[in-house]
């Protein structure tokens, strides 16, 4: 059965409802298709960590990517948000719409392994630096199993960014990787990495130089004209590819029926 794995981005703008409605339709019209979501959930761990007087730290790394700094209290944070907020309220509204949802995290059953990274370098002020403590982590296995046995009886697995070290910690991983790495263990067909854009721009912020169709073999080329968030799901993207995804699709998820327009070919299409 063909797979679809849909990554709701976690930034303010994406409609969560519109997503989760057009993933019950797909589920009604075309039930051969076994669909899996993982989701983000940056906003609402910025507002806690703000409420909490524990502000998030971004960091950018040598190569440019910007990712958060996860100390164990920025950890807690972090999974009080997302797994405990953002993963349940996705869950209820799946269920709302007739969808069988059940809500997991990688530390669930270790369905997503990583190595934790403990200390990661950063560039602030022009100047490399070491940052210890870090609770982040690199994926380095699938539990595929746990979820075929979910989806071949009708569940749908909703996925939060955390994932399990090899000591049994708690690890803040990125969300786009991650379902690339969930898309690829499960021999996915699609990857629809839905987003606060209409896809990869050529000249950022300028929405009128969308690139709709993007070979494999520019990808690299591409990085240049990611900006930001961009940068991990171009990432994400090549990953996927990699590892055997036929179709990567970033696409906009502030607009009415995203899963469904990206399907029928709006957004960045990658092949």
């Amino acid at each position: 059965m063909p797979v679809l794995v849909v990554k709701l981005g976690g930034t303010e703008g994406v409609q969560f409802d519109a997503i989760v409605h057009d993933v019950a339709t797909l589920h009604r019209t075309q039930p051969e298709w076994q669909l899996v979501l993982v989701h983000g959930g940056s906003a609402e761990a910025n507002a806690l960590g703000e409420a909490l007087d524990y502000p998030p730290r971004f960091v950018t790394s040598p190569s440019g990517f910007t990712s958060r700094y996860t100390d164990r209290r920025t950890l807690e944070i972090f999974l009080m948000a997302v797994r405990g907020k953002v993963n349940g309220l996705l869950v209820e509204a799946c269920q709302q719409q007739g969808l069988n949802a059940i809500g997991l995290s990688g530390l669930d059953g270790r369905l997503l392994q990583a190595k934790r990274k403990g200390a990661i370098r950063v560039v602030e002020n022009g100047k490399r630096k070491i940052l210890r403590g870090d609770y982040t982590g690199k994926i380095q296995a699938v539990n595929a199993g746990l979820l075929q046995v979910l989806l071949a009886h009708d569940y749908l697995p909703v996925i939060a960014p955390l994932a399990v070290s090899e000591k049994g910690e708690a690890l803040n991983v990125d969300a786009d990787r991650a379902a690339a790495m969930v898309a690829a263990a499960l021999g996915a067909e699609t990857l629809l990495l839905l987003t606060a854009a209409p896809g990869l721009l050529e000249r950022f912020p300028d929405e009128s130089s969308l690139i709709r169709q993007l070979p494999r073999g520019r990808l690299e080329q591409a990085m240049a004209y990611a900006q930001g968030r961009m940068k991990k799901k171009v990432l994400a993207a090549q990953e996927a590819l990699d590892q055997g995804v036929a179709r990567v699709i970033i696409a906009d998820g502030r607009v009415e029926h995203p899963v469904l327009r990206a399907l029928q070919g709006e957004g960045t299409v990658i092949m």
